[in-house]
């Protein structure tokens, strides 16, 4: 059997780098493709020694590939990306070009008219777990972003149950890889090291695709969420601790009912491979490197309050392995192929 030939638009980043390396341990695709305008010419495995193993040139457009995933960053994305769509190409797109269904939010969110607004309708919002059939059968493929991975993952199944109100916090600690490789003061070494802050207190241009994707779960309840991500310094994962209040008579306040919403959570996942409910609070340590997301659902029972915390590594169930994981099903492969890899530890 043939390999299914995939190319990589914007290998130099972290995500583009990210998708590459797992894509090696792919039994049934193979990069034929990368591109990097900057280092354009230039054999890969002198840009990026520890993928010398692909025996590829970066190039300034994609040649051709039967499925194209795309880690450039917003409004580049979309340039890209929609000639490729007209030719009929699969294509994975990395940013945040095509996550939002209403085309005026990118104007509110990204500060520029998005480009192809009619393709905001036909693009499937890439999250496995809840829209698996719909990937399946998908052309165009927006991956999710990093923070809004870990959120929905953690509150969708209380969300769904009609177990928790309106009024949603959402705390996130990321690492700061999620800022991507151009330089930035604020993730500057000295700037970052032995320091924890809090950004985007006005607003994160993660918190529409957060809301649109929870509000999916409960049409007729407008959720009141407030997301607020910090910087903290590592290079990996993400920490999201989620609260909510419990509604009155859904569920009870008691040490018996944290162990019917842990099932409310066991049921809501079962089968998934790469969502796991955990009985301790994780640790960002346990999904580094892995395509895992885990979750840690109680209750606070002085307040009546939902808390779950989740985590993922950024990079991997965050990026990449989230991307590797739509490519799978909209090639009809195994979904869990090229991604079977353990968390490393320590």
């Amino acid at each position: 059997m043939s390999l299914t030939r995939i190319a990589i638009i914007n290998i130099t980043g972290y995500i583009g780098a990210e998708v590459a390396r797992l894509l090696c341990n792919h039994l049934m695709v193979k990069s034929v493709s990368v591109t990097g305008r900057s280092e354009a010419g230039k054999r890969l495995g002198s840009v990026m020694p520890h993928l010398s193993q692909i025996d590829l040139t970066i190039e300034t457009t994609p040649g051709d590939a039967d499925l194209i995933i795309a880690a450039l960053p917003h409004k580049a994305s979309a340039e890209a990306i929609i000639p490729l769509v007209g030719r009929g190409v699969k294509v994975i797109d990395l940013s945040a070009d095509f996550r939002l269904k209403e085309a005026g939010q990118y104007q509110q969110w990204y500060d520029h008219t998005h480009p192809a607004p009619e393709l905001l309708q036909k693009a499937v919002y890439g999250i496995p777990e809840l829209r698996r059939t719909e990937v399946a059968k998908a052309q165009l493929v927006a991956n999710p972003g990093c923070y809004p991975t870990g959120a929905i993952l953690a509150l969708a199944p209380a969300i769904k149950a009609g177990l928790i109100g309106r009024d949603i916090i959402i705390d996130s600690k990321s690492g700061v890889s999620g800022a991507g490789r151009a330089l930035s003061l604020t993730t500057h070494f000295p700037e970052i090291n032995e320091n924890v802050s809090a950004y985007s207190m006005a607003g994160h241009r993660h918190l529409p695709e957060i809301v649109q994707e929870l509000q999916a779960l409960q049409p007729n309840e407008t959720l009141m969420i407030t997301f607020q991500p910090h910087l903290v310094p590592m290079t990996r994962g993400i920490l999201s601790s989620c609260y909510a209040s419990l509604l009155e008579g859904k569920i009870a306040i008691s040490q018996q009912g944290v162990d019917e919403l842990r099932q409310v959570y066991r049921d809501f996942y079962e089968g998934e491979a790469f969502v796991k409910v955990v009985d301790m609070p994780p640790q960002t340590k346990q999904a580094w490197g892995s395509n895992l997301c885990l979750i840690h659902p109680t209750i606070d029972l002085r307040t009546g309050r939902l808390i779950v915390v989740s985590c993922i590594d950024n990079l991997v169930k965050g990026g990449a392995g989230q991307a590797i994981q739509n490519m799978n099903l909209m090639l009809g492969l195994p979904e869990t192929m090229g991604l079977e890899a353990l968390p490393v530890y320590p």
